[in-house]
């Protein structure tokens, strides 16, 4: 996926009722931007880290700016969460996800459930239906990626709902994408919310399945990259 537009270079400063950031930019000046990421976003408010932010596609939105990248350590983080989709729809047009080739029709925000919508629904004449959900991670604990980041109970209705479909004789994966170059595998964060983690446990004894993929990260674009092994629990 490439930015529509060259993002812009600053440094963070605050973050403030979750949606706004404080950035100076190269020139001196301070601006507030967006920041697309309701999450706590541990690990990644370092005060005066360098971050990047693209300009506003629409002249008229309130905030002319939007938070896309910040630098931790030495690699890019993308806190948009509003691009997960975006990149797996990428990967998965052009069959770059292992297991989830060969679909005639991929479509987004489905309805299925109790009033949830699946993230993409995958359909071809001879296999079963395959939901897919969709789950950003910016966390890094030790070496790991690491979900969630903070309580979650929208994530645990997800799982209870990919385990109904399994139950039903679809297929069921849940894709977990980080954004970020620096893991060498992924784990819940049972720490953080145990009650997800359970939820996890039994959705995966039901049959759902997971996935997980880190990103290739640029001032210019943000690609899905490779598969990280899912340790679920660190040693």
């Amino acid at each position: 996926m490439r930015f529509p537009a060259p993002l812009i270079r600053g440094r963070f400063l605050t973050r403030s009722k979750r949606f706004f950031s404080t950035v100076e930019l190269e020139s001196g000046e301070r601006i507030i931007a967006h920041c697309p990421n309701p999450g706590s976003m541990m690990g990644l408010l370092e005060e005066n880290a360098e971050v990047w932010i693209s300009p506003a596609q629409n002249p008229n939105r309130k905030l002319r700016y939007t938070w896309e990248l910040v630098r931790i350590g030495e690699g890019l983080v993308g806190i948009n969460t509003v691009l997960a989709n975006r990149i797996v729809e990428e990967a998965l047009l052009t069959d770059r996800i292992p297991g989830l080739t060969g679909y005639a029709s991929i479509r987004r925000e489905v309805p299925y459930g109790q009033n949830s919508r699946v993230d993409f629904l995958l359909e071809s004449g001879d296999k079963p239906r395959c939901y897919v959900e969709v789950k950003n991670v910016t966390l890094r604990l030790k070496d790991f990626a690491a979900f969630p980041d903070a309580v979650t109970t929208r994530g645990a209705k997800h799982l209870a709902e990919l385990a109904n479909v399994v139950r039903s004789g679809g297929r069921a994966v849940l894709l977990y994408l980080v954004q970020r170059e620096d893991c060498t595998g992924f784990v819940l964060a049972e720490e953080i919310d145990p009650a997800y983690v359970e939820a996890a446990r039994v959705a995966r004894a039901e049959g759902v399945e997971s996935l997980c993929f880190s990103c290739r990260i640029s001032a210019e674009t943000i690609a899905l990259d490779r598969a990280l092994p899912l340790a679920f629990r660190m040693a």
